[in-house]
Protein backbone atom coordinates (compact mmCIF):
# COMPACT_ATOMS: atom_id res chain seq x y z
CA UNK A 1 0.00 0.00 0.00
CA UNK A 2 1.73 3.44 -0.98
CA UNK A 3 1.75 5.62 1.89
CA UNK A 4 2.87 9.59 1.95
CA UNK A 5 3.08 11.40 5.49
CA UNK A 6 3.80 14.94 5.84
CA UNK A 7 3.80 17.08 8.95
CA UNK A 8 4.05 20.83 9.97
CA UNK A 9 5.32 21.53 13.04
CA UNK A 10 3.80 24.19 14.84
CA UNK A 11 4.16 24.02 18.69
CA UNK A 12 2.06 26.23 21.16
CA UNK A 13 3.90 26.96 24.45
CA UNK A 14 5.10 24.08 26.59
CA UNK A 15 2.87 25.27 29.18
CA UNK A 16 -0.40 24.95 27.13
CA UNK A 17 -3.22 27.01 27.54
CA UNK A 18 -5.83 25.68 29.52
CA UNK A 19 -8.43 25.57 27.95
CA UNK A 20 -6.95 24.43 24.23
CA UNK A 21 -8.67 24.45 20.94
CA UNK A 22 -7.64 22.92 17.81
CA UNK A 23 -9.91 23.10 14.76
CA UNK A 24 -10.29 20.70 11.49
CA UNK A 25 -7.92 21.94 8.40
CA UNK A 26 -11.07 23.64 7.09
CA UNK A 27 -11.65 24.96 10.28
CA UNK A 28 -15.74 23.78 10.46
CA UNK A 29 -15.10 21.25 13.60
CA UNK A 30 -13.39 22.27 16.40
CA UNK A 31 -12.23 20.20 19.66
CA UNK A 32 -12.09 21.93 22.89
CA UNK A 33 -9.66 20.28 25.56
CA UNK A 34 -9.97 21.02 29.14
CA UNK A 35 -9.01 20.24 32.26
CA UNK A 36 -8.90 21.66 35.88
CA UNK A 37 -9.13 18.20 37.85
CA UNK A 38 -10.25 15.73 35.33
CA UNK A 39 -9.44 16.45 31.43
CA UNK A 40 -12.47 16.60 29.15
CA UNK A 41 -12.84 17.20 25.32
CA UNK A 42 -16.05 19.02 23.48
CA UNK A 43 -16.88 18.86 19.88
CA UNK A 44 -18.73 21.52 17.33
CA UNK A 45 -19.21 21.56 13.83
CA UNK A 46 -20.26 25.10 12.51
CA UNK A 47 -19.97 26.20 16.52
CA UNK A 48 -23.11 24.24 16.85
CA UNK A 49 -22.57 21.21 19.80
CA UNK A 50 -22.28 17.61 18.30
CA UNK A 51 -20.30 16.45 21.75
CA UNK A 52 -21.03 18.27 24.80
CA UNK A 53 -17.65 18.12 27.81
CA UNK A 54 -16.99 14.32 28.20
CA UNK A 55 -14.33 12.74 29.96
CA UNK A 56 -10.59 11.85 29.03
CA UNK A 57 -8.57 9.31 30.68
CA UNK A 58 -7.26 6.08 32.47
CA UNK A 59 -6.78 4.26 35.47
CA UNK A 60 -3.70 1.57 35.25
CA UNK A 61 -2.66 -1.08 37.58
CA UNK A 62 0.31 1.42 38.45
CA UNK A 63 -1.25 5.12 38.51
CA UNK A 64 -4.39 7.09 38.25
CA UNK A 65 -4.57 9.39 35.17
CA UNK A 66 -8.25 9.97 35.35
CA UNK A 67 -8.29 12.60 38.27
CA UNK A 68 -6.20 14.86 39.73
CA UNK A 69 -4.51 16.16 36.55
CA UNK A 70 -2.65 18.86 35.47
CA UNK A 71 -1.49 20.16 31.72
CA UNK A 72 2.16 20.33 30.97
CA UNK A 73 2.55 20.48 27.65
CA UNK A 74 0.64 20.63 23.73
CA UNK A 75 2.15 20.54 20.56
CA UNK A 76 0.18 20.94 16.95
CA UNK A 77 1.11 20.04 13.83
CA UNK A 78 -0.97 19.11 10.75
CA UNK A 79 -1.05 15.94 8.59
CA UNK A 80 -1.58 14.67 5.06
CA UNK A 81 -1.67 11.35 3.72
CA UNK A 82 -2.76 9.15 1.04
CA UNK A 83 -2.96 5.44 0.57
CA UNK A 84 -4.24 3.57 -1.26
CA UNK A 85 -6.73 0.32 -0.16
CA UNK A 86 -8.33 -3.12 -2.81
CA UNK A 87 -10.99 -3.19 -0.28
CA UNK A 88 -14.12 -1.28 1.71
CA UNK A 89 -15.22 1.47 0.35
CA UNK A 90 -12.54 3.52 -1.63
CA UNK A 91 -9.76 2.53 -3.41
CA UNK A 92 -7.44 6.07 -3.34
CA UNK A 93 -7.67 8.02 0.20
CA UNK A 94 -6.36 11.47 1.06
CA UNK A 95 -7.18 13.02 4.40
CA UNK A 96 -5.54 16.40 6.41
CA UNK A 97 -5.72 16.59 9.81
CA UNK A 98 -4.73 18.91 12.46
CA UNK A 99 -2.71 16.31 15.13
CA UNK A 100 -2.57 17.49 18.69
CA UNK A 101 -0.56 15.78 21.63
CA UNK A 102 -1.90 17.01 24.70
CA UNK A 103 0.46 15.69 27.37
CA UNK A 104 -0.93 15.46 30.84
CA UNK A 105 0.71 14.60 35.02
CA UNK A 106 -1.25 13.10 37.53
CA UNK A 107 -0.07 14.17 41.91
CA UNK A 108 2.59 11.36 41.36
CA UNK A 109 4.10 12.92 38.23
CA UNK A 110 3.29 10.21 36.32
CA UNK A 111 2.74 11.44 32.27
CA UNK A 112 -0.16 10.46 30.20
CA UNK A 113 -0.31 12.04 26.35
CA UNK A 114 -3.67 12.39 24.26
CA UNK A 115 -3.19 12.11 20.71
CA UNK A 116 -5.91 13.51 19.02
CA UNK A 117 -6.30 13.66 14.67
CA UNK A 118 -8.82 16.34 13.79
CA UNK A 119 -9.99 15.96 10.36
CA UNK A 120 -12.84 18.17 8.24
CA UNK A 121 -15.61 15.46 9.91
CA UNK A 122 -13.90 13.24 12.00
CA UNK A 123 -11.94 13.67 15.55
CA UNK A 124 -10.12 9.94 16.59
CA UNK A 125 -7.65 9.86 19.72
CA UNK A 126 -5.77 7.49 22.07
CA UNK A 127 -4.06 7.44 25.08
CA UNK A 128 -0.52 7.26 25.00
CA UNK A 129 1.67 5.61 28.31
CA UNK A 130 5.69 6.48 28.25
CA UNK A 131 7.59 3.68 30.32
CA UNK A 132 7.19 4.41 34.41
CA UNK A 133 10.68 4.24 35.91
CA UNK A 134 11.04 0.06 36.02
CA UNK A 135 7.76 -0.52 34.84
CA UNK A 136 7.38 -2.21 31.41
CA UNK A 137 3.89 -3.38 30.95
CA UNK A 138 0.48 -1.74 32.34
CA UNK A 139 -2.86 -3.63 32.58
CA UNK A 140 -5.48 -1.04 32.32
CA UNK A 141 -7.96 -1.74 35.01
CA UNK A 142 -10.47 0.75 33.42
CA UNK A 143 -11.00 3.86 31.05
CA UNK A 144 -12.40 7.09 32.05
CA UNK A 145 -13.24 7.84 28.59
CA UNK A 146 -16.78 9.36 27.96
CA UNK A 147 -18.97 10.64 25.19
CA UNK A 148 -21.76 12.90 26.12
CA UNK A 149 -24.15 13.91 23.82
CA UNK A 150 -26.46 17.31 23.56
CA UNK A 151 -29.85 16.97 25.14
CA UNK A 152 -32.79 15.62 23.07
CA UNK A 153 -30.42 13.57 20.87
CA UNK A 154 -31.83 10.07 19.64
CA UNK A 155 -29.69 6.90 18.99
CA UNK A 156 -29.34 4.07 16.58
CA UNK A 157 -27.57 1.50 18.10
CA UNK A 158 -27.12 -2.22 18.80
CA UNK A 159 -27.31 -3.51 21.84
CA UNK A 160 -24.40 -6.09 23.25
CA UNK A 161 -26.31 -9.41 24.42
CA UNK A 162 -25.57 -11.65 27.25
CA UNK A 163 -22.55 -13.90 26.84
CA UNK A 164 -22.64 -17.58 26.78
CA UNK A 165 -25.84 -17.79 24.81
CA UNK A 166 -27.62 -18.83 22.19
CA UNK A 167 -26.94 -21.28 19.52
CA UNK A 168 -24.45 -23.60 21.13
CA UNK A 169 -23.33 -20.83 23.74
CA UNK A 170 -21.69 -18.50 20.67
CA UNK A 171 -22.74 -15.35 22.10
CA UNK A 172 -21.88 -12.00 22.07
CA UNK A 173 -21.54 -11.94 18.12
CA UNK A 174 -22.87 -8.78 17.18
CA UNK A 175 -26.06 -10.22 16.05
CA UNK A 176 -29.06 -8.06 17.46
CA UNK A 177 -31.46 -5.62 16.60
CA UNK A 178 -30.72 -2.33 16.28
CA UNK A 179 -32.90 0.42 18.11
CA UNK A 180 -33.99 3.14 15.92
CA UNK A 181 -34.14 6.56 16.67
CA UNK A 182 -35.15 5.73 20.30
CA UNK A 183 -34.47 8.24 23.35
CA UNK A 184 -30.89 8.05 24.79
CA UNK A 185 -32.37 6.94 28.44
CA UNK A 186 -34.08 4.19 26.80
CA UNK A 187 -32.30 1.02 28.73
CA UNK A 188 -30.14 -1.39 26.62
CA UNK A 189 -32.07 -4.83 26.32
CA UNK A 190 -30.04 -6.95 27.58
CA UNK A 191 -28.10 -4.31 30.32
CA UNK A 192 -24.71 -4.69 28.75
CA UNK A 193 -24.74 -1.48 26.70
CA UNK A 194 -24.21 -1.03 22.95
CA UNK A 195 -21.57 -2.64 20.45
CA UNK A 196 -19.58 -0.33 18.16
CA UNK A 197 -20.59 1.20 15.42
CA UNK A 198 -23.17 3.73 17.65
CA UNK A 199 -24.90 5.97 15.77
CA UNK A 200 -26.98 9.38 17.45
CA UNK A 201 -29.17 12.15 15.86
CA UNK A 202 -28.07 15.14 17.38
CA UNK A 203 -31.41 17.42 17.09
CA UNK A 204 -30.41 20.85 18.78
CA UNK A 205 -29.62 23.59 18.67
CA UNK A 206 -28.49 22.43 15.21
CA UNK A 207 -29.57 18.64 13.07
CA UNK A 208 -26.32 17.01 13.09
CA UNK A 209 -25.21 13.08 13.21
CA UNK A 210 -22.43 11.23 15.69
CA UNK A 211 -20.82 8.37 14.64
CA UNK A 212 -18.56 6.78 17.41
CA UNK A 213 -16.37 3.52 17.08
CA UNK A 214 -13.08 2.41 17.32
CA UNK A 215 -9.80 1.55 15.09
CA UNK A 216 -6.50 0.10 15.23
CA UNK A 217 -7.35 -3.12 17.86
CA UNK A 218 -5.09 -5.47 17.25
CA UNK A 219 -3.45 -8.18 19.70
CA UNK A 220 -2.46 -5.14 22.29
CA UNK A 221 -5.59 -4.62 23.28
CA UNK A 222 -9.14 -5.77 23.52
CA UNK A 223 -12.39 -4.44 21.84
CA UNK A 224 -14.90 -1.85 23.65
CA UNK A 225 -18.06 -1.06 23.67
CA UNK A 226 -20.48 1.99 24.93
CA UNK A 227 -22.32 1.61 28.23
CA UNK A 228 -25.85 2.08 29.18
CA UNK A 229 -26.66 6.28 29.25
CA UNK A 230 -25.85 7.10 32.77
CA UNK A 231 -25.59 10.85 34.22
CA UNK A 232 -25.61 12.37 30.95
CA UNK A 233 -22.76 10.00 29.71
CA UNK A 234 -21.52 6.72 27.38
CA UNK A 235 -18.88 5.50 28.83
CA UNK A 236 -16.21 3.06 27.05
CA UNK A 237 -16.92 -0.14 28.54
CA UNK A 238 -14.36 -3.42 28.10
CA UNK A 239 -15.94 -6.79 27.52
CA UNK A 240 -17.95 -9.07 30.23
CA UNK A 241 -16.45 -11.35 32.90
CA UNK A 242 -18.50 -14.09 30.99
CA UNK A 243 -17.20 -13.59 27.43
CA UNK A 244 -14.66 -16.25 26.36
CA UNK A 245 -16.26 -18.71 28.69
CA UNK A 246 -14.69 -16.84 31.39
CA UNK A 247 -11.41 -17.24 29.97
CA UNK A 248 -8.89 -14.15 29.89
CA UNK A 249 -9.12 -11.14 32.14
CA UNK A 250 -11.67 -8.32 31.32
CA UNK A 251 -8.91 -5.46 31.06
CA UNK A 252 -6.54 -5.19 28.31
CA UNK A 253 -2.34 -5.18 29.06
CA UNK A 254 0.15 -3.72 26.70
CA UNK A 255 4.08 -2.88 26.79
CA UNK A 256 5.32 0.62 28.11
CA UNK A 257 5.89 2.53 26.02
CA UNK A 258 2.31 2.14 24.31
CA UNK A 259 -0.93 3.05 23.02
CA UNK A 260 -4.17 2.17 22.99
CA UNK A 261 -6.39 1.72 19.96
CA UNK A 262 -8.10 5.06 18.77
CA UNK A 263 -11.55 6.07 19.59
CA UNK A 264 -13.43 7.23 16.26
CA UNK A 265 -16.20 10.13 16.36
CA UNK A 266 -17.60 11.27 12.52
CA UNK A 267 -19.92 14.34 12.23
CA UNK A 268 -22.41 15.71 9.81
CA UNK A 269 -25.18 18.17 9.34
CA UNK A 270 -26.07 15.04 7.38
CA UNK A 271 -25.48 11.21 7.02
CA UNK A 272 -23.18 11.91 3.99
CA UNK A 273 -19.72 12.26 5.72
CA UNK A 274 -21.14 9.41 7.94
CA UNK A 275 -21.42 6.93 5.02
CA UNK A 276 -17.99 8.54 3.20
CA UNK A 277 -15.68 8.32 6.12
CA UNK A 278 -12.40 6.39 5.84
CA UNK A 279 -11.95 7.16 9.52
CA UNK A 280 -11.25 3.22 10.54
CA UNK A 281 -8.07 3.74 7.73
CA UNK A 282 -6.75 6.95 7.82
CA UNK A 283 -4.58 6.08 11.25
CA UNK A 284 -3.38 2.74 10.82
CA UNK A 285 -0.87 1.16 9.06
CA UNK A 286 -0.43 -2.49 7.54
CA UNK A 287 1.05 -4.62 9.77
CA UNK A 288 2.91 -6.86 8.17
CA UNK A 289 3.53 -7.28 4.05
CA UNK A 290 1.16 -9.61 1.77
CA UNK A 291 2.49 -12.95 0.89
CA UNK A 292 1.09 -13.10 -2.67
CA UNK A 293 -1.07 -10.78 -4.76
CA UNK A 294 -4.40 -11.11 -2.44
CA UNK A 295 -7.67 -11.69 -5.48
CA UNK A 296 -10.72 -10.78 -3.73
CA UNK A 297 -13.72 -12.00 -5.82
CA UNK A 298 -17.11 -13.34 -6.33
CA UNK A 299 -18.03 -16.73 -4.88
CA UNK A 300 -21.55 -19.43 -4.49
CA UNK A 301 -22.03 -21.17 -1.13
CA UNK A 302 -24.80 -23.79 -0.94
CA UNK A 303 -25.21 -23.51 2.75
CA UNK A 304 -27.71 -20.22 2.18
CA UNK A 305 -29.95 -21.94 -0.05
CA UNK A 306 -29.85 -25.76 1.16
CA UNK A 307 -27.97 -25.69 4.78
CA UNK A 308 -26.19 -28.17 6.10
CA UNK A 309 -27.31 -31.07 3.88
CA UNK A 310 -25.90 -30.01 1.31
CA UNK A 311 -21.99 -29.82 2.48
CA UNK A 312 -21.28 -32.79 0.48
CA UNK A 313 -19.24 -33.84 -2.62
CA UNK A 314 -22.19 -34.06 -5.33
CA UNK A 315 -23.47 -30.86 -4.19
CA UNK A 316 -20.81 -28.99 -3.74
CA UNK A 317 -19.51 -30.15 -7.02
CA UNK A 318 -22.79 -28.26 -8.11
CA UNK A 319 -22.11 -24.91 -7.05
CA UNK A 320 -18.27 -25.49 -8.58
CA UNK A 321 -20.67 -25.67 -11.88
CA UNK A 322 -22.46 -23.15 -10.48
CA UNK A 323 -19.22 -20.64 -9.97
CA UNK A 324 -18.00 -21.49 -13.64
CA UNK A 325 -21.52 -20.49 -15.56
CA UNK A 326 -21.35 -17.39 -13.76
CA UNK A 327 -18.10 -16.40 -13.98
CA UNK A 328 -17.34 -16.35 -10.41
CA UNK A 329 -14.17 -16.95 -8.93
CA UNK A 330 -14.62 -18.54 -5.85
CA UNK A 331 -16.62 -21.41 -4.07
CA UNK A 332 -17.24 -21.32 -0.11
CA UNK A 333 -17.71 -24.86 1.66
CA UNK A 334 -19.08 -24.70 4.68
CA UNK A 335 -19.58 -26.23 8.08
CA UNK A 336 -19.11 -30.39 8.12
CA UNK A 337 -16.75 -30.71 5.05
CA UNK A 338 -14.22 -32.83 7.21
CA UNK A 339 -17.08 -35.43 8.27
CA UNK A 340 -19.10 -35.17 5.25
CA UNK A 341 -16.12 -35.03 2.43
CA UNK A 342 -13.57 -35.60 4.51
CA UNK A 343 -9.56 -34.22 3.82
CA UNK A 344 -8.48 -36.69 1.51
CA UNK A 345 -11.84 -36.65 -1.25
CA UNK A 346 -11.46 -32.94 -0.47
CA UNK A 347 -8.26 -32.73 -2.72
CA UNK A 348 -10.06 -34.08 -5.52
CA UNK A 349 -13.19 -31.79 -5.28
CA UNK A 350 -9.99 -28.92 -5.09
CA UNK A 351 -8.76 -30.72 -8.20
CA UNK A 352 -12.25 -30.76 -9.65
CA UNK A 353 -13.07 -26.62 -8.69
CA UNK A 354 -9.49 -25.92 -10.42
CA UNK A 355 -10.21 -27.66 -13.56
CA UNK A 356 -13.32 -25.69 -14.09
CA UNK A 357 -11.48 -22.18 -13.19
CA UNK A 358 -13.09 -22.13 -9.97
CA UNK A 359 -10.95 -21.52 -6.53
CA UNK A 360 -11.94 -22.90 -3.30
CA UNK A 361 -12.71 -21.50 0.35
CA UNK A 362 -13.23 -23.94 2.89
CA UNK A 363 -15.29 -23.40 6.34
CA UNK A 364 -13.79 -24.09 10.52
CA UNK A 365 -14.64 -23.41 13.37
CA UNK A 366 -12.50 -21.00 15.76
CA UNK A 367 -13.00 -23.10 18.48
CA UNK A 368 -12.26 -25.74 21.20
CA UNK A 369 -12.84 -24.84 24.49
CA UNK A 370 -14.92 -21.71 24.80
CA UNK A 371 -18.41 -22.62 23.37
CA UNK A 372 -20.41 -26.12 22.44
CA UNK A 373 -19.87 -26.07 18.76
CA UNK A 374 -19.69 -29.05 17.03
CA UNK A 375 -19.67 -28.70 13.43
CA UNK A 376 -16.17 -29.34 11.78
CA UNK A 377 -13.65 -28.87 11.43
CA UNK A 378 -13.36 -27.66 15.31
CA UNK A 379 -10.38 -27.40 17.25
CA UNK A 380 -7.70 -26.52 14.91
CA UNK A 381 -7.88 -22.13 14.18
CA UNK A 382 -7.18 -22.33 17.91
CA UNK A 383 -3.92 -24.15 18.40
CA UNK A 384 -0.88 -22.89 16.68
CA UNK A 385 0.44 -26.12 16.16
CA UNK A 386 -2.70 -27.77 14.78
CA UNK A 387 -3.57 -24.34 12.52
CA UNK A 388 -0.23 -23.71 11.25
CA UNK A 389 -0.47 -27.97 9.82
CA UNK A 390 -3.77 -27.85 8.92
CA UNK A 391 -2.94 -24.77 6.55
CA UNK A 392 0.37 -25.45 5.41
CA UNK A 393 -2.06 -28.53 3.87
CA UNK A 394 -4.55 -26.09 2.73
CA UNK A 395 -1.89 -24.12 0.64
CA UNK A 396 -0.68 -27.87 -0.74
CA UNK A 397 -3.84 -27.97 -2.42
CA UNK A 398 -4.17 -24.60 -3.83
CA UNK A 399 -7.03 -23.26 -1.22
CA UNK A 400 -6.97 -19.43 -1.40
CA UNK A 401 -9.12 -19.15 1.72
CA UNK A 402 -10.90 -20.05 4.90
CA UNK A 403 -14.01 -18.60 6.30
CA UNK A 404 -13.52 -18.87 11.00
CA UNK A 405 -16.50 -19.35 12.34
CA UNK A 406 -17.90 -18.70 16.20
CA UNK A 407 -15.72 -16.44 17.81
CA UNK A 408 -16.29 -15.55 21.49
CA UNK A 409 -16.25 -11.82 22.05
CA UNK A 410 -13.80 -9.38 22.17
CA UNK A 411 -11.57 -9.67 25.00
CA UNK A 412 -8.03 -9.51 24.31
CA UNK A 413 -7.02 -13.32 24.05
CA UNK A 414 -9.59 -13.76 21.40
CA UNK A 415 -8.64 -10.20 19.26
CA UNK A 416 -4.48 -11.95 20.20
CA UNK A 417 -6.69 -14.89 18.47
CA UNK A 418 -7.61 -13.12 14.99
CA UNK A 419 -4.66 -11.89 14.48
CA UNK A 420 -2.82 -15.03 14.68
CA UNK A 421 -5.03 -16.94 12.31
CA UNK A 422 -4.50 -13.52 9.92
CA UNK A 423 -0.76 -13.95 10.18
CA UNK A 424 -0.81 -17.67 9.93
CA UNK A 425 -3.03 -17.43 6.76
CA UNK A 426 -1.05 -14.86 5.11
CA UNK A 427 1.94 -16.90 5.96
CA UNK A 428 0.58 -20.00 3.36
CA UNK A 429 -1.17 -17.58 1.22
CA UNK A 430 -4.31 -17.68 2.35
CA UNK A 431 -7.61 -15.01 2.95
CA UNK A 432 -10.04 -14.73 6.15
CA UNK A 433 -12.98 -14.37 6.09
CA UNK A 434 -14.40 -14.13 10.10
CA UNK A 435 -18.25 -15.21 10.60
CA UNK A 436 -20.06 -14.75 14.13
CA UNK A 437 -17.27 -12.27 15.15
CA UNK A 438 -16.56 -9.15 16.26
CA UNK A 439 -16.86 -6.06 13.85
CA UNK A 440 -13.64 -5.25 11.87
CA UNK A 441 -11.76 -2.04 13.80
CA UNK A 442 -8.82 -1.18 10.85
CA UNK A 443 -8.59 -4.58 9.77
CA UNK A 444 -8.56 -4.02 6.20
CA UNK A 445 -5.53 -1.94 6.65
CA UNK A 446 -4.15 -3.59 8.74
CA UNK A 447 -3.97 -7.04 7.72
CA UNK A 448 -3.47 -7.07 3.63
CA UNK A 449 -5.16 -10.98 3.53
CA UNK A 450 -8.68 -9.96 5.71
CA UNK A 451 -11.51 -10.06 3.11
CA UNK A 452 -14.66 -9.45 5.64
CA UNK A 453 -16.42 -9.76 8.63
CA UNK A 454 -20.00 -11.18 9.45
CA UNK A 455 -20.75 -8.91 12.46
CA UNK A 456 -24.33 -8.00 12.13
CA UNK A 457 -27.76 -9.94 12.01
CA UNK A 458 -27.44 -10.61 8.04
CA UNK A 459 -28.99 -12.31 5.22
CA UNK A 460 -28.76 -16.14 6.38
CA UNK A 461 -31.27 -15.49 9.11
CA UNK A 462 -33.98 -15.15 6.32
CA UNK A 463 -33.93 -19.25 5.67
CA UNK A 464 -35.20 -19.18 9.66
CA UNK A 465 -37.69 -16.59 10.72
CA UNK A 466 -40.39 -15.31 8.78
CA UNK A 467 -39.08 -11.80 11.15
CA UNK A 468 -35.62 -11.34 9.69
CA UNK A 469 -37.37 -11.21 6.20
CA UNK A 470 -40.10 -8.79 7.22
CA UNK A 471 -36.72 -6.61 8.31
CA UNK A 472 -34.59 -7.39 5.97
CA UNK A 473 -35.07 -4.08 4.21
CA UNK A 474 -34.69 -2.07 7.41
CA UNK A 475 -31.24 -4.19 8.40
CA UNK A 476 -30.21 -3.33 5.32
CA UNK A 477 -30.76 0.11 5.56
CA UNK A 478 -29.00 0.03 8.39
CA UNK A 479 -25.36 -1.78 7.55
Amino acid sequence: LLSVLTLALVPLSVMAENPTVVKSPNGALAVKLECTESPTYSITLNDAPMLDASPLGLVANFGDFSRGMKVTDCKIDTVADTYAMNRSKASSVSYKATHLVWTLENANKQQMQVEFMVADNDVAFRYFLPKDGETGSVRVMDEATGFRLPEGTTTFICPQSDAMVGWKRTKPSYEEDYVIDAPMDQKSQFGHGYTFPCLFHVNAPTEGWVLISETGVDSRYCGSRLSDYQDGVYKLEFPMPEEFNGNGTVEPAFALPGSTPWRTITVGNTLKPIVETTVPWNYVKPLYDASTDYQFGRGTWSWIVWQDGSINYDDQVKYIDFSAAMGYEYVLIDNWWDTNIGHERMEDLIKYAHSKNVDVFLWYSSSGYWNDIEQGPISRMDNSIIRKKEMRWMKEQGVKGIKVDFFAGDKQPTIQLYEEILSDANDNGLMVIFHGCTIPRGWERMYPNYVGSEAVLASENLYFTQRSCDMEALNTCLH
